[in-house]
């Protein structure tokens, strides 16, 4: 199956990613709060999980804090082709987002997708919602703006490029990261991805962010946000 093809899934959060729903769902847990939770949404096709890439970037992040604590919440959504689904990657996220900001608020948040997961998690950072695009019942608009004060670094890889998205969904608005976030973004895209990086034509670099060292850059950059926010243990 092409790339496109795999890929063709990422483009309901572009309408659907843009909004979070009106009422947060809190995680019963006992546990104490960790010093650094981090939220990964995997890839198309990926098995339920954090994926290859998400893997590989928390054992990297998890090396490089030493003695933080570190917990790992994989997006819940089906990552799958049926695109009227993948909405709910972003409403979860959003979901544990506020949650985590709400009861852990010394918690640092690190925000991190892998292909569609990168598509996900980027319309979970976003600000606006398109011109023209009526709300489904029952969600209000993007994550309220302090909620970003909890997110120290955000990591995508492979993010699905405009023009990517307009080959598979014709009128998609680009996938970007809202203004409080761009700041504590790295966008990682292999110059030959096809998926990411216009005029790229190697579908097997598509594959490669768990394997080649750009997941243990992209955990350099987040440990380096996470020392200068003050990530510490309720």
């Amino acid at each position: 199956m092409s790339v496109k093809s795999r890929l063709f899934g990422a483009v309901v959060v572009a309408f659907a990613g843009l909004v979070s729903p009106a009422i947060g769902m809190p995680s019963a847990s006992a546990a104490p709060c960790p010093d650094v939770e981090v939220l990964f949404a995997r890839g198309t096709f990926e098995p339920p999980g954090v994926g290859d890439t998400g893997q590989a970037f928390v054992d990297a992040l998890r090396a490089k804090l030493g003695g933080k604590s570190v917990d790992v919440y994989p997006v819940n959504y089906p990552a799958s082709l049926d695109f009227s689904t993948a909405a709910a990657g972003v409403i979860d996220a959003s979901n544990k987002v506020r949650d985590v900001a709400a009861t852990c608020p010394k918690t640092k948040m690190v925000l991190g997708g892998y292909s569609q997961g990168a598509a996900v998690m980027a319309y979970t950072t976003e600000d606006s919602i398109p011109a023209g695009f009526t709300l489904p019942p029952g969600i209000t608009g993007p994550m309220a703006p302090e909620v970003a004060n909890h997110v120290a670094a955000v990591a995508l890889f492979g993010k699905p490029s405009s023009g990517f998205l307009q080959q598979v969904y014709t009128g998609a608005p680009p996938i970007s990261v809202g203004d409080l976030y761009t700041g504590k973004t790295t966008d990682i895209c292999i110059p030959d991805d096809p998926v990411c990086a216009p005029g790229g034509n190697d579908q097997a670099a598509h594959t490669q962010y768990a394997v080649n060292g750009l997941a243990g850059q992209a955990a350099d950059y987040a440990a380096s946000r996470l020392s200068g926010s003050g990530a510490g243990s309720q």
